[in-house]
């Protein structure tokens, strides 16, 4: 996995590259504006585009200067460049970038005032006037001035953060900064781009590589980690000869009721084809035609007939898609929580425990709770925003032993180490009913195949938002039924 690290760490990281690979920072720079002008050219091709760049007078305005030089270099002719004086602190950087540009005879309009910005009306804006490590919003002349460019109504791509935003901790409910339709940012994403707060200020972001020092960056100490492709190479187990449906585990789904039999069968149906060797799904009576007829490779057991005893053959069980709130579901879930097996605790089991909270206390070390926000709010108490939500599930993780899986766009994996492991894969095309269910079919199943409930959690969390953007390449919205039928194509590529 990669470390994310806070903005004071990215510094660091600056000057350790800087001493150790014997370049200077003016020269590290300008790699930085040579990735970002890669990925826009990406972006922006139409060389006659017409380009506002505003850059500060720090480090953030250096690369502005430069991507500017860089830019004109590449023949992107109509760019116009503000630089804005709004201190009395210019870095040697943004000097030396500045002196590059003069020598190339290119005008460069210094402001000391909002009110000096004549009328411009470029086709897209370059945003270099501030960077990360803000902690408080704009005021005065930078709040003025990041107004005037969101009023423009243009696109709006910045330099490694937009100018205002606050790149770990609280996301400031009164943002005033810039509002950016792309970030290209450096080496790294900002850790608070992963929150849902950041959507007022970020609709997607780009990543580029900068020449820091990658095995120096892994070794700093942070909480967040990025989950990426290799891990889940490293963490799916192939078939191997001479194995069989034993060799796979075996699944017990407590789940679906008289009328959330649907929720059911999306489980078991992604616990089959995740890869578990035997799948059971414990259900009313009512629910038995509708298994048989749709999968006929899983087994049932009649929930109204359960031995608990017998429970004890399953190596994993999950309990809660569209289980319901009898009190019969009550007993049920606190006799599963005795057998301490491997166990997927989703939804309408998740209610009764925040009905019920002197049960959390007795969790298998293995077990993985799934709550959306309202769950985890209704299990944890209520929170202001997302980053109170994480601090939270990282701290009760770590109490309770257990792994949480917080649910959103990027998923947020708190483990019981403190870890908080972070999924980049899943889209808005999978926003419909079902999905959390599907999730919950995957994890019990690579639970019942011998994954810890870590592993489980990272491989499960992954596959289910990969399946989902396989499908959204062609579709414009993504069903659960459809995220299941994919999975196998999901984790057999994967593996590659």
């Amino acid at each position: 996995m990669q470390n994310l690290l806070t903005a004071a760490q990215m510094q660091n990281i600056d000057a350790y590259t800087i001493k150790h690979t014997k370049i200077k920072s003016v020269d590290l720079m300008e790699q930085a504006a040579n990735a970002f002008v890669s990925a826009f050219a990406q972006e922006y091709d139409n060389k006659n585009t017409g380009i506002v760049i505003f850059c500060g007078l720090g480090n953030n305005g250096g690369d502005g200067l430069a991507i500017a030089r860089l830019l004109l270099a590449k023949n992107y002719t109509n760019i116009s460049i503000f630089l804005t004086r709004f201190g009395s602190k210019q870095s040697d950087d943004n000097k030396e970038n500045l002196k590059r540009l003069q020598e190339m005879n290119f005008q460069v309009e210094e402001i000391n005032d909002v009110n000096e910005i004549e009328i411009i009306k470029p086709d897209l804006i370059i945003d270099a006037i501030l960077g990360s490590g803000l902690n408080k919003p704009l005021t005065d002349q930078y709040a003025a001035l990041a107004k005037l460019i969101n009023d423009l109504a243009v696109k709006i791509i910045a330099v490694d953060v937009p100018t205002g935003f606050k790149t770990e901790g609280e996301i400031l409910v009164d943002y005033n900064g810039v509002k950016a339709d792309l970030v290209i940012c450096f080496q790294r994403p900002k850790i608070n781009f992963f929150f849902p707060e950041s959507s007022i200020a970020i609709k997607r972001f780009k990543v580029v590589d900068i020449g820091l020092d990658e095995a120096y960056i892994n070794t700093q100490p942070t909480d967040y980690k990025l989950i990426t492709s290799e891990d889940i190479t490293k963490l799916i187990k192939p078939r191997v000869h001479f194995t069989h449906k034993g060799t796979y585990g075996h699944a017990l789904l407590i789940a679906g009721n008289t009328n959330t039999m649907g929720a059911a069968l999306l489980s078991a149906n992604a616990c089959l084809r995740a890869g578990a060797g035997l799948t059971t799904v414990c259900l009313p009576q009512s629910g038995l035609t509708a298994l048989n007829i749709t999968m006929p490779e899983a087994m049932a057991l009649p929930r109204e007939h359960v031995d608990f005893k017998s429970l004890h053959k399953y190596n994993a069980i999950a309990i809660g898609p569209g289980l319901g709130f009898d009190d019969d579901n009550l007993i049920m879930l606190k006799k599963v929580i005795e057998l301490q097996k491997p166990l997927v605790v989703d939804a309408d089991a998740i209610t009764t425990l925040s009905n019920n909270k002197n049960l959390l206390k007795n969790l298998s070390p293995q077990t993985i709770l799934t709550p959306h926000v309202k769950e985890f709010d209704r299990l944890f108490g209520d929170h202001e925003n997302w980053w109170q939500r994480v601090q939270t599930a990282q701290t009760k993780a770590k109490e309770l032993g257990i792994v949480i899986i917080l649910k959103n766009q990027y998923t947020f994996i708190c483990m019981p180490t403190g870890e908080i492991c972070i999924n980049q894969t899943g889209n808005p095309a999978m926003a419909s009913g079902g999905m959390g269910d599907v999730l919950t079919g995957i994890l019990v199943s690579l639970l019942a195949q011998g994954h810890a409930a870590k592993e489980a959690a990272i491989l499960g969390v992954y596959l289910h938002g990969k399946a989902g953007d396989e499908l959204a390449k062609d579709s414009f919205c993504v069903s659960a039924s459809q995220v299941v039928l994919q999975l196998p194509k999901t984790m057999k590529m994967s593996m590659d």
